[in-house]
Order: C-alpha cells, then sequence, then structure tokens
C-alpha cells in the first residue's frame, strides 16, 4: 500500500494533529463535530444536515464495509471533512460497489486519518464544538489556524437555501394511498419519504423558499418540516410558514430542525449546544408513556423552554403560547435538553431526533404512525367513502 501524504488538523483554539491525508487531497474547513455511531458511516456522510460540518468518527475502524448505491440519504457527500483513526484497508461486504476513500475522493472531500480520535473527542467535549481545518498541501499549522480563524462560524449561519431541492418531487405512497403531506425539504434525508411511504403516505417534497400557498396547492392533508443544517435563529422564512401552518389548524409534524422550527413559531428561542448531539445511541424519554428510547441523533442546537436548557431540569407542567398549551413530550436522559414538544390545542407535534434512523435503531419509528393517527384524527382518511380532506372543521376532537 502507497505511503500516504502528511496532513495536519487545526482547532480554531490552536490545538493541533497530525496525520495522513484521506479522501482528497487539499484543505477544508468547517464546524469540528463527532459522531458516535459504531455503524452507518455512509448515511452520515451523505446527511444534509452535516453540512460545512467535519465530523471525527469516534469508532476506531472506518469503511470496513466499504460503500454502495443504495444507503446515501441525498445525492451527495454533505460534510466538510472527515476524520478517521484506522481507515480500512479493504471495504469488504457483499452489497459494496466500492471503497470509501475513492469515494471521498472522487466527490472531492478533504479528510485525515491516523488521528487520536479519541483525544480528540474529548477535547471537543471539554472545549465545545469550534471551527477546525484540514489541510494536505499546508505544512504549517500556524499559517492554517489563521485561516481557520476567519472560516465563519455556525451560530448565525442560515444554510437551508444551500441543502434543499431545487425542485419539487414526489414520493409515492406504498400500496393503498390513506393521505398526502406537504414536505419542507430544509435538509430531508430519503428515508423520510420512505418511512412515510409505508403506511400509505404520498409526499411531496418542496423547496425550502415555499409558501403556504405552495403547500396548498399539493393538496396535502398535513405537513412536514424535515431535518436540516445550520441556525434555526436564522430560518425567519419556515417559522413563519410554520405559524401560517399553525394558523390554519393543519397537522404538522417536524424532525430536527423542523422540531427547532416549530419551537420558534410557538414562541420559544433556540440555543447552541455546547458540542452537540450526534450519534445513533442516544437515550431519550417519551414522557406520554414513560418508554425509555435508543435514538438517532444529529443536531448542536436545541429549543429552550420557559424554566429549561441543557442540563435544568425539564418542567412538566403544561406551557400557555399564542396557539395554546404546549408540553414537552421528549427528554434526552444525557443532558436534560428537550427532544420533542406536543401542542395541545393545535394539530401538532415534533421531535428533535430522527426517528427515520439511518443510520440507527428503530425504537422512535412509531411516531410516523402518530403522525398518521394525527392525521386521521382529522376526518383526512383517503380510505373513507366521506373524504372530507384538510378543510373539515377542526375544531372536532383533540390531537
Amino acid at each position: 500500500m502507497a505511503k500516504r501524504r502528511p496532513a495536519i488538523l487545526v482547532l480554531e483554539d490552536g490545538r493541533t494533529f497530525q496525520g495522513e491525508a484521506y479522501g482528497s487531497v487539499g484543505e477544508t474547513f468547517g464546524e469540528a463535530v463527532f459522531n458516535t455511531g459504531m455503524t452507518g458511516y455512509q448515511e452520515t456522510l451523505t446527511d444534509p444536515s452535516y453540512h460545512r460540518q467535519v465530523v471525527v468518527q469516534t469508532a476506531p475502524h472506518i469503511g470496513n464495509t466499504g460503500v454502495n448505491g443504495e444507503d446515501d440519504e441525498s445525492s451527495r457527500i454533505w460534510v466538510a471533512g472527515y476524520v478517521v483513526r484506522d481507515p480500512a484497508r479493504i471495504g469488504s461486504n457483499w452489497r459494496a460497489s466500492g471503497g470509501l476513500e475513492d469515494r471521498l475522493a472522487a466527490e472531492g472531500v478533504v479528510g485525515i486519518a491516523g488521528v487520536d480520535t479519541r483525544a480528540l473527542t474529548r477535547h471537543l467535549r471539554e472545549r465545545g464544538a469550534m471551527r477546525v481545518g484540514i489541510s494536505s498541501v499546508e505544512e504549517d499549522p500556524r499559517a492554517l489556524l489563521a485561516r481557520v480563524r476567519q472560516a465563519p462560524e455556525m451560530v448565525g449561519a442560515d444554510l437551508s437555501a444551500e441543502v434543499t431541492t431545487a425542485e419539487r418531487y414526489v414520493v409515492q405512497a406504498e400500496g393503498e394511498h390513506r393521505f398526502t403531506v406537504a414536505a419542507l425539504d430544509l435538509g430531508i434525508k430519503r428515508n423520510v419519504p420512505r418511512r412515510l411511504a409505508a403506511r400509505g403516505v404520498t409526499t411531496h417534497v418542496l423547496p425550502a423558499a415555499s409558501t403556504i400557498d405552495d403547500l396548498l396547492a399539493t393538496g396535502a392533508d398535513a405537513v412536514f418540516f424535515s431535518p436540516g443544517p445550520g441556525d434555526p435563529a436564522t430560518a425567519d422564512g419556515p417559522v413563519a410558514l410554520a405559524r401560517e401552518v399553525l394558523n390554519r389548524r393543519i397537522p404538522l409534524f417536524g424532525i430536527c430542525f423542523g422540531s427547532q422550527i416549530l419551537g420558534r413559531a410557538l414562541g420559544f428561542g433556540t440555543y447552541k449546544l455546547g458540542y452537540g448531539h450526534r450519534g445513533i445511541n442516544q437515550p431519550v424519554l417519551d414522557r406520554s408513556t414513560g418508554k425509555v428510547e435508543v435514538t438517532s441523533h444529529n443536531h448542536g442546537f436545541a429549543v429552550q423552554v420557559p424554566g429549561a436548557g441543557s442540563g435544568a431540569v425539564v418542567p412538566d407542567q403544561v406551557i400557555d403560547t399564542e396557539f395554546g398549551g404546549v408540553e414537552v413530550s421528549h427528554v434526552c436522559l444525557n443532558d436534560n435538553v428537550v427532544e420533542g414538544l406536543r401542542a395541545k390545542d393545535v394539530p401538532a407535534f415534533t421531535v428533535q431526533y430522527h426517528p427515520e434512523a439511518a443510520a440507527g435503531p428503530h425504537d422512535a419509528d412509531y411516531l410516523f404512525d402518530r403522525f398518521a393517527e394525527l392525521i386521521e384524527g382529522r376526518g383526512v382518511d383517503r380510505r373513507s367513502s366521506a373524504g372530507r380532506g384538510l378543510y373539515r372543521n377542526h375544531s372536532e376532537g383533540g390531537n
């Protein structure tokens, strides 16, 4: 095996790691974050929520199963850079159609291998996510550090327009059609419409800049706000759209970034977590059932409700908002971060993690059933002869 080219990784606080080039030779900048998943590196790389982030894999061996044409969660790799400890010399799996490093190089993704990822992860846990640079063309860490400190921060980053679909498209329901959902693409993963399709839902995926008229023109029975990258405090357009949906009492489900958007629409704030939640082993409590789920996460921001924050005990009382009562439905058991909201007087709920998984456990897949039940409870089950649709008297029934 040919000797790899030397590479360096420099954090914005000056901490430097030496390694070898992995993937494309060059230089890249982004926010350094770590992912604790033991599997699913292909899904991680192609998740639009990682746009402008340099992902550190805490699992030591990466690339063992190569890459294939089925597990991508979007049309391309989105990470700004990639950090691994021990890249596989040979990828081996019956589904593999190529090697991970070749894929990274083909898409121009600059990475670094041979790094002590445990030390790097511990540093990020103690100091927080921060800007970083990786270079296999620059030998002077001080010169690279100067460029790192000139790179844009994640706070204040409005990135949805950079990852959303350029044109609307439709994912058809599997089997008998039950409902139609308009999904606002803020960085959607392919597995979201697949999980909806399995429940008889046809999904119209729309660009992030879509208006309420665009959503209604699909004939949708409900609206979905997708995950995505960036700072939710910048997403004024989607927040205004969410308020339009709430005012019309259209059933609404939001995931991750979409959850933060709905939180803002309800009048709550958002804040940046120290190092975020990224991985497929995060424990979350569903307060309605008392069940603890192991879940897939990828977010660096969270919703701030009155009396709660990172590390604080989340209140269990109903919170009064412009749209009626709202309760915190899910809580992260690692740090008490709000992981879900449920409106009691309008048909809307959210979770801040990824029930669609890909990669990850499927403990939270039931939330798509809850979404279908929410729509059905509003009298829009297309299997019924009534077929009364979206604009039935939404004052009937509860959530």
